[in-house]
């Protein structure tokens, strides 16, 4: 029968143990004896203690160093925040802004506009002024001559009212044209004009002056058969026979073949 190996003690054991870890052959645990067991085991604790403090130690370091980077974060997140805020406050900034000066664009377009307006209307204003200034060229009685333009609205309302039958009206229009222009084209018209319109009132004696006036100052004028008619007709109203016959007569010798020179033909034939 093979011998059996005596146990060893636990002191040794936990030598052997230590030596282990601290790689020393397990060979030489029979060099230690029990004292030098109970130093190696207090220097193996010892040893793992410090490491065990050592790696607290790194974990604490690297515990800090997290929430050291933590509050980097944290503050770096708090000044992103305030980058946005500040960014936030200066994008409504602008849109203000925009707004203002899309409000200002707005009103400077209604000023433009408006200046535009009266423009045009300061435009009109002297274009009519001008108008009313400026000569006219007209032609009445085949006659083609310049006249003011108040000139011409004197005359044409003056006519006017002679086709209407406001007589008295026509004629203190055609006296204020002889008056205020006594060169006027319109001279020879209004005077024959004015003799129809006292003929109109039954002023008979102003209707014979105002025909004999136009005779006299146009005698070649293409109305001048109708005025020598109106003067006889005129003559005639006031029981001057002998008048309105000659100048019946003295029609038809100068107009022969004037409609006015048959209408005379026909009043000789019943004046009495």
């Amino acid at each position: 029968m093979t011998a059996r190996a005596p146990r060893c003690s636990g002191t040794l054991g936990a030598l052997v143990l230590g030596a282990a870890l601290l790689g020393v052959p397990p060979a030489a645990h029979a060099l230690f004896s029990d004292g030098e067991a109970r130093q190696a085991i207090l220097e193996l604790r010892q040893r793992l203690a410090a490491t065990d403090e050592a790696h607290k130690a790194r974990l604490a370091e690297l515990a800090a160093a997290q929430a050291k980077a933590e509050a980097q974060n944290a503050e770096q997140l708090q000044a992103l925040r305030r980058s946005l805020l500040e960014l936030n406050g200066q994008i409504e900034a602008l849109r203000a802004e925009v707004a203002k000066l899309r409000g200002n664009d707005e009103q400077l377009t209604r000023e433009v506009t408006e200046l535009q307006r009266r423009q045009r209307d300061i435009a009109a204003g002297i274009d009519d002024r001008l108008r009313r200034v400026e000569p006219q060229k007209v032609s009445v009685d085949g006659r083609e001559f310049l006249v003011d333009p108040e000139e011409k609205r004197v005359f044409e309302e003056s006519l006017g009212f002679m086709r209407t039958g406001e007589f008295e009206k026509s004629i203190a229009g055609f006296q204020l044209l002889q008056r205020r222009w006594p060169g006027s084209g319109y001279l020879p018209a209004a005077q024959f004009w004015a003799g129809n319109a006292h003929y109109g009132r039954k002023d008979f004696k102003e209707a014979v002056a105002s025909f004999r006036a136009f005779l006299a100052s146009a005698p070649e004028n293409p109305r001048a058969p109708e005025a020598m008619l109106g003067l006889a007709n005129s003559q005639a109203e006031m029981k001057d026979v002998r008048g309105a016959r000659k100048t019946l007569e003295d029609l038809i010798k100068a107009h022969r073949n004037s409609d006015a020179a048959n209408a005379a033909r026909q009043r000789l034939k019943t004046l009495r």
